[in-house]
């Protein structure tokens, strides 16, 4: 198994960034695919990002391509998630997740996160 604690959320202005991390413990990260989702309140949770164990091969959602970048530093089994150019549409929990299977939007990895908050004012 595999335990993941995402850090970074916050509060910012429409245009702004932010960059959350997920650190990942337990076991070898480099053996685990990751990426990201975010569940805003009232609307279902939706696929953002994905990477695979070596971070050669990502995904993103049409909503976020061109100003989010997912990358991970496994000797630091570290996820991380530059999104950019903040909307107030962003404004969302987001989750780390992981599993030794990939995806992409009908991906459903089999560990999570604890999620934080990310909030994007106009």
């Amino acid at each position: 198994q595999v335990q993941l604690v995402e850090s970074g959320g916050g509060a910012v202005q429409a245009g702004g960034s932010l960059r959350l991390s997920c650190a990942a413990s337990g076991r070898a990260f480099n053996i685990y695919n990751a990426g990201w989702f975010r569940q805003s309140p009232g609307k279902e949770r939706e696929f953002v990002a994905s990477s695979n164990w070596s971070g050669r091969t990502t995904y993103y959602a049409d909503s976020v391509k061109g100003r989010f970048t997912i990358s991970r530093d496994n000797a630091k089994s570290t996820l991380y998630h530059q999104m950019n150019n903040l909307k107030p549409e962003d404004t969302a929990v987001d989750y780390c997740a992981a599993d030794t299977e990939f995806g992409t939007t009908n991906w459903s990895p089999r560990y999570w996160g604890q999620g934080t908050q990310v909030t994007v004012s106009s």
